[in-house]
């Protein structure tokens, strides 16, 4: 028969970690994000189903990154004089990231669109100002 090892201390370092308010930042999600890129500009396609352009923020911050500030309220209510609820759901969620931005991106030309619960951020590059290098060589 193998012994039993009676432990005190792992309930209360279990119940510990599962009870504190670190779990609820746990179970949050933040929206998927894709970064294309092509010779003229990136585009950043942020998931954001059932969200309309008014609750979207995208600015470049002091810092010179871009910020990306989504806050959707969908508040699910249907007045009923005959009934009375049981349970009623608010849904209030916001997100909020800054992006590090290459250098080649043309900050004054940064445009968005919100359509099909995709938020769609293009950030043209600069153009490239190709020097000629062409020169003559002095012989001696």
């Amino acid at each position: 028969m193998l012994p039993v090892f009676k432990n005190s201390w792992f309930p209360t370092v279990f119940d510990d970690f599962m009870n504190n308010d670190m779990m609820a930042c746990a179970t949050t999600t933040a929206p998927a994000v894709n970064v294309k890129e092509d010779e003229n500009a990136y585009t950043m396609e942020v998931a954001a189903p059932g969200i309309k352009k008014e609750f979207c923020r995208v600015h470049i911050n002091d810092d010179g990154n871009l910020s990306i500030a989504i806050e959707n309220k969908m508040e699910h209510k249907e007045e009923d004089k005959k009934q009375h609820y049981l349970r009623r759901e608010f849904s209030y969620t916001n997100y909020q990231q800054n992006y590090s931005l290459p250098e080649d991106v043309n900050k004054e030309g940064i445009s968005a669109k919100v359509e099909n619960g995709i938020l769609t951020v293009i950030l043209p590059k600069m153009k490239k100002e190709e020097t000629k290098v062409s020169r003559m060589i002095e012989i001696s």
